[in-house]
């Protein structure tokens, strides 16, 4: 196999709104470099990077996939990812293994709510940006008006560097701005051709705004600008290369995908603009020590698992061992591989730049770090918070080992699910980014690892506790012939909001014995578990034992533990008791517009409103709400703010649940 120096690799992550075409643009692209013989179909479950079974099914990527190709002397590692936001976990990862980013634009749609997210996430991440203007044959496209939208809602150092030839049914070429030349396309190729004289004018109106933007970023060229000099073709593409690194230009190119329009102008300019992991790091990689970051795994029942690393600096060699720096073990390499799709390739080296796989190593994960001993360093992936949750159990009986194991290996795949138990419910709780987001893990435990589960509601974990304080006697006495028991305890119970549970003896004279202590404790311990009102657990509990009696040969530990319960169940019947829930602090971030549905919709939700403020466009409002209003928020908040809407939910506390509604409950 033919090595890549750093220079020579380009690392790019495909991005876009779902359906924008970011799957057929790879197919494209692997066919225009001679990868595959024919181009592969989303409808037909035919591409290359959507293989997964759940994929074909639903025509729609929910898993990044990586498709290498190759350019004259050049290395392209593209990564294609979901557009969608329930896995926009795949994203976050992508984005830590790539220099560059296309972001794909339908030209019907322009802007839509999964480019702004993605957009916003592209800037936080200072990943070099590179829109790519997709289905330019479709009817009533206004290539203005789009540039306009891009730059309303995107940055306004959006500029066009490809300009239109023709629309709707009739696009078929473009015009190279910079180099104020034409290409049109014949089954697939570039031919280049002369610009029509029709948009001679329009060409030159956007070199000079492109070359005006240009010297304005350059000081050199600047100066020679304003002396009457000109500007070299060679000077202004460095002077471009370097504002698409820096994220003071985002270039626009175009095409048409179906009509495999703008492929190879697209792939000319990635070769030819956009940064090598040379440029990004700004020093030698190739020689130096070894660091890799594990951004993605996949989890295969039969071959183990599969990890993918982008070597930052440095050199891996297969049979080789490295050191996992995250977890601090050594780890045996075997395979070093080459993943297009689901296709391996089995090759023997990887330098500095370059993304590659590595399959069966023993305790690395997504987000681990892969190093030498003498070149500690340890990096972090950081995935978006699960926020819509189920309760799972197995479909049948006696899959309980089998549905954990899948489950293990499906979250050691996707980070962004979380799986945890909750003590008091019993239930087995998974989180997620979405309703599709967890649908779609149960299709995935049922095609991969052969189980299957079912998913509910998780219960609310209630808790209940008391108002006033109250004295009761409990009374444990028993008879049958020889031995007995005999216990007598005096308790007082108090409300103690501060903690979950606090007892003391105040016992004068002997009354009960101290050693009787522990089990009265115990005891009211032991009652807790079930409140008298739903039989939820009891908090926020003072016990005092202020009085008893025994005998001095029935009394035992058990008679007084059994006694102390009596006295706790009679004092709470008393002590007006109430039932407490689960109170979330819930931060939701959304557009202004949206904020008057949104605090009428947490109205109806029983919410608090602690605050709010406001950054650029987007209002954050905090509030105290309900957990058992907040279950299916993440549906919620995308209906109302047609997707622009996230938000951040954490326990605060426990409040008394309102009369009416603890009625129902009760019930």
């Amino acid at each position: 196999m033919k090595w890549y120096g750093s220079e020579k690799i380009r690392n790019i992550g495909i991005l876009g709104h779902g359906g924008t075409g970011k799957t057929s643009l790879t197919e494209a692209i692997l066919f225009a470099t001679g990868l595959t013989s024919r181009i592969g179909k989303v409808d037909e479950g035919t591409t290359v990077s959507d293989y997964l079974p759940e994929e074909i099914k639903r025509k729609i990527s929910i898993t990044s996939s990586l498709a290498p190709f190759y350019w004259n002397e050049y290395k392209i590692n593209l990564i294609d990812t979901p557009g969608y936001n329930d896995f926009i976990g795949e994203v976050y990862s992508t984005l830590e293994a790539v220099d560059n980013s296309l972001l794909i634009v339908c030209a019907f749609s322009g802007a839509q709510v999964q480019t702004e997210i993605y957009w916003k996430l592209i800037t936080e991440k200072n990943k070099p940006c590179t829109i790519f203007i997709n289905k330019l044959d479709r009817d009533n496209v206004d290539f203005k008006q789009l540039i306009d939208n891009l730059n309303d809602k995107l940055d306004k150092r959006i500029m066009p560097i490809h300009l239109p030839i023709g629309s709707g049914n009739e696009f078929d070429g473009i015009i190279d701005v910079i180099g104020q030349k034409a290409y049109s396309f014949k089954n697939g190729k570039m031919i280049e051709t002369s610009i029509p004289v029709e948009l001679e004018s329009k060409a030159k109106k956007h070199y000079d705004a492109l070359v005006e933007t240009v010297i304005e970023n350059d000081d050199y060229l600047l100066e020679k600008y304003l002396e009457g000099e000109d500007i070299t073709l060679l000077e202004l593409k460095e002077s471009i290369k370097k504002m698409i690194k820096e994220g003071s230009l985002f270039p626009v190119l175009i095409g048409s995908v179906l009509n495999n329009i703008g492929i190879d102008s697209l792939i000319e300019f990635m070769v030819e603009y956009l940064p090598s992991p040379l440029d990004m790091a700004e020093k030698n990689i190739d020689d130096e020590p070894l660091i890799a970051l594990v951004f993605k795994t996949l989890a295969d029942p039969y071959v183990g698992k599969v990890n993918f690393i982008r070597i930052k600096t440095g050199r891996l060699s297969s049979n080789s061992t490295v050191y996992n720096a995250t977890v601090e073990e050594d780890e045996k390499v075997g395979n070093l591989l080459l993943m297009r799709g689901k296709k391996q390739e089995i090759i023997h080296e990887a330098r500095a730049g370059d993304i590659v796989a590595i399959n069966k190593l023993h305790s690395t994960l997504t987000g681990h770090n892969l190093c030498s001993k003498e070149n500690y360093i340890c990096e972090e992936i950081y995935f978006p918070l699960p926020t819509y949750q189920v309760a799972i159990i197995p479909k049948y009986k006696g899959d309980e080992d089998k549905v954990a194991i899948a489950l293990t290996k499906l979250l050691e795949e996707d980070p962004s699910l979380k799986l945890e138990r909750n003590p008091q419910t019993k239930e087995t709780i998974i989180s997620g980014l979405g309703e599709m987001h967890l649908e779609i893990l149960a299709e995935r435990l049922h095609t991969k690892f052969g189980v299957e589960i079912l998913m509910n509601t998780p219960k609310v974990p209630y808790r209940e506790t008391i108002t006033k304080s109250i004295k009761a006697q409990g009374k444990h006495k028993k008879q049958s012939g020889g031995a007995g028991q005999y216990g007598d305890v005096w308790l007082v119970i108090e409300p103690y909001p501060d903690e979950h549970f606090f007892f003391k003896a105040e016992v004068f004279g002997g009354a009960v014995p101290k050693s009787y202590f522990p089990a009265v404790e115990k005891g009211i311990k032991e009652a807790m578990l079930e409140g008298i009102l739903a039989k939820y657990p009891v908090t926020n509990i003072s016990a005092t034992l202020v009085d008893g009696s025994y005998h001095p040969v029935d009394s035992n530990e058990i008679s007084f533990k059994i006694a102390a319960k009596q006295a706790f169940k009679k004092a709470m019947e008393k002590a007006n008791p109430v039932l407490l829930e689960p109170i979330m602090n819930a931060q939701i971030i959304a557009p202004e517009q949206f904020m008057g549905d949104i605090i009428g919709d947490l109205n109806t939700k029983r919410a608090k409103i602690l605050g709010m403020t406001t950054e650029k466009e987007q209002q954050m409002i905090e509030v105290n709400v309900p957990l058992q209003e907040m279950h299916n928020y993440t549906i919620d908040l995308r209906s109302i703010t047609h997707g622009r809407g996230s938000f951040k939910i954490s326990f605060s506390h426990y409040e008394i649940v309102p009369q009416k509604i603890a009625e129902n409950i009760i019930k």
